[in-house]
């Protein structure tokens, strides 16, 4: 009987002649287009204007970019800081090492800056909205970077989808088990689902204004909390939970708090 797992790459980079590209920078590059294409749609629909998305991309993008890597030198810092540590590694984007969270609140916060500049054709609150998808969309493409760097999956397992994972690469304790949750692809399918969820069901049309990102912060942050319970990559642990669910719990519940509070409000108010 034949073994089922997924393999991992052979490398993670291709050479064209002196120019070497990393597959984990490419995935985000694929994730960042996507999500302008998807989002051009829907902000245009939305009644705003093309070229004000491409203006307010020159500063979301690399807000994002900053922002994901801050978030994880400043929570992995033995990687970069003290004696151990590798401090010119922080910049080294294409080994891995991007957190979502940074990238949206660094992200979401220069765009309420473009916003708050000068008259735009969308308000903040509908920009974000028109853009929720198109980030999952982004998300679900990017983390397959992961798989090219044979990085952040899960514990063991046996399941036929099963992600086989070189003995290097195995963490300390693990090098008996071969076959791992593919943790990465468990992510970029609940983003989709997620994305689906916002473009496709008839009641987030009816949401106010602002509230579908709150739903794309709250689905993510759903998905993600049960995700990172299954991961086994190094974290700091807060009451014997990982940094990244806490983060998870606490952004999620508060996403959907004020969905609730607000749709109860215009609920009252229309009574």
């Amino acid at each position: 009987m034949f073994d089922r797992f997924i393999p991992t790459p052979s490398n993670s980079s291709i050479e064209l002649g002196a120019i070497t590209l990393h597959y984990y920078a490419l995935c985000i590059l694929v994730g960042i287009i996507s999500a302008l294409a998807i989002g051009r749609v829907r902000w245009v629909r939305a009644g705003g204007t093309a070229s004000e998305l491409y203006d307010l991309a020159i500063y979301v993008i690399p807000a994002g970019i900053i922002g994901g890597r801050v978030y994880h030198v400043l929570t992995t810092p033995e990687l970069y800081f003290g004696a151990r540590g590798r401090f010119g590694d922080a910049f080294k984007i294409w080994e891995g090492g991007m957190g979502i969270w940074g990238a949206v609140a660094l992200g979401t916060l220069v765009a309420y800056l473009y916003f708050q500049n000068r008259p735009r054709s969308l308000t903040f609150g509908q920009a974000v909205d028109a853009l929720a998808p198109g980030l999952l969309i982004a998300q679900a493409i990017g983390r397959w970077g992961n798989w090219f760097n044979h990085e952040l999956f899960g514990g063991p397992s046996t399941l036929p989808w099963a992600l086989k994972i070189p003995l290097a690469d195995r963490p300390v304790g693990f090098e008996n088990f071969s076959t791992f949750h593919p943790t990465f692809l468990y992510e970029s399918l609940w983003c989709l689902l997620c994305a689906g969820i916002i473009l496709y069901l008839p009641r987030v049309r009816r949401l106010q204004t602002g509230d579908t990102f709150l739903l794309y912060v709250a689905l993510y942050c759903l998905g993600r909390a049960w995700i990172e319970t299954l991961r086994i990559d190094r974290a700091h642990l807060i009451i014997g939970l990982r940094l990244n669910v806490w983060v998870a719990i606490i952004c999620g519940i508060v996403s959907a708090s004020c969905i609730y509070i607000r749709e109860s409000s215009r609920s009252k108010d229309q009574a």
